[in-house]
């Protein structure tokens, strides 16, 4: 029994304790230990197991023949476990096998306040217990589920995740070799460009004298890391092209494809948003809106009325994309509505970074309707034929 599209805050299938064993699973990489409420038995069971998942189907269907025996029908088998390193594969694979698996967004379920509270495994398997049977009775707030992806999905998301790895080892290098300079006295020197190796050598102190040697072996060793890295960002970029050419109509490459024509938009931040953002279904802009963490975290209270900033609470790859896209966007579209409501309101005195947030947010959602409507943004300029069909 498959739970219907919503925001997954809540079950929409109808839930009956007597027929259903409930279970949470506590995932650590040595052991896994298992918490149940299982009909017409009343302890409600606990064992340790160690991470396998034929182990913890066996546990499971004992389960359901002790509660046959104790006369109790059981037509539903729920299993749910925090996201966390292992991912989505035991949800996948207990799927697979007709077990009703589902993954927990840890930050949604609600702790004790307390300033010293006790945290053990078998009272986190109660707490996750008592959320999992609030949100299957249909109840708000108890907790939020994750989407559980493909194994498909998840692949695709590889290439532009280590892609950002990459960049993120290359500005530090880059940053390590100026640092370097500096403290020398050196400034002006840029090692990212295709000359920087050989001039190395040639640099000078203010004093006049060359670079030390060890200094030199360093940043020699550094240059030979950062060529390294280029060239496997390259990789990484010609075999996304080359997919992307091959087979268009695959998963979400007609997505990369719609989104590329948009002036302003790259190849990087078109494979970005369409494997990171619309890859899932959204009620409504607001979701999409929460998922990128792009919306308000009010704090009212009595006669205390403001706001603390973003909430920062989905996806912060995605969030970090689209404020980057949002500056872009105002230059290479500065007749688009969206550019024009961002100057008007600069004009007014706003403040910058709070306008680039909320352009970020509006341009979010006016990527949503053009991928999933076709509807184009006002004055967007869109490119005559997509650069991928050459």
């Amino acid at each position: 029994m498959r739970q219907p599209k919503d925001d997954l805050s809540r079950s929409l299938v109808a839930f009956d304790q007597n027929t259903t064993i409930v279970a949470a699973v506590e995932l650590s990489s040595r052991t896994w230990l298992v918490g149940g409420v299982v009909p017409g038995i009343v302890r409600n069971p606990l064992k340790k197991l160690m991470p396998d998942e034929q182990a913890l189907l066996k546990l499971l269907y004992r389960w359901r023949d002790e509660a046959k025996k104790a006369g109790q029908k059981i037509k539903r088998i729920v299993v749910a476990f925090e996201a966390g390193r292992d991912g989505f594969w035991l949800a996948r694979w207990l799927r697979a096998r007709d077990i009703e698996a589902y993954v927990i967004h840890p930050t949604s379920i609600p702790v004790s306040r307390e300033q010293k509270r006790a945290k053990t495994d078998r009272l986190d398997i109660g707490l996750l217990i008592r959320s999992l049977l609030g949100w299957l009775r249909g109840e708000k707030k108890h907790c939020s589920m994750a989407a559980i992806p493909t194994l498909e999905a998840e692949d695709a998301k590889r290439p532009q995740r280590e892609r950002e790895q990459l960049v993120g080892k290359r500005t530090g290098i880059v940053n390590r070799m100026k640092a370097s300079l500096v403290r020398l006295g050196i400034r002006g020197f840029n090692p990212k460009l295709r000359k920087a190796p050989p001039q190395l050598a040639a640099l000078r102190t203010p004093e006049g004298g060359p670079i030390p040697a060890n200094t030199l072996a360093e940043l020699q060793r550094e240059m030979a890391h950062l060529r390294f890295i280029n060239e496997q960002i390259r990789q990484i970029k010609n075999a996304r092209l080359k997919e992307l050419k091959e087979a268009p109509h695959r998963a979400s490459n007609g997505v990369v494809s719609q989104l590329e024509r948009i002036n302003g938009l790259g190849i990087d931040t078109s494979d970005m948003l369409a494997n990171e953002v619309f890859s899932r279904d959204y009620r409504d802009q607001r979701a999409i809106g929460r998922y990128v963490g792009l919306t308000g975290s009010p704090d009212e209270s009595g006669k205390r009325r403001r706001q603390k900033g973003l909430a920062k609470a989905g996806n912060a790859r995605a969030r970090r994309g689209m404020i980057q896209l949002a500056w872009r966007f105002l230059d290479h579209q500065k007749n688009s509505a969206l550019a024009q409501w961002y100057r008007a309101r600069a004009t007014e005195g706003k403040k910058r970074k709070t306008l680039i947030v909320a352009l970020a947010r509006k341009l979010l959602i006016a990527l949503w309707r053009f991928v999933t409507t076709g509807e184009v943004p006002p004055g967007v300029i869109l490119r005559p034929a997509s650069r991928l069909a050459k």
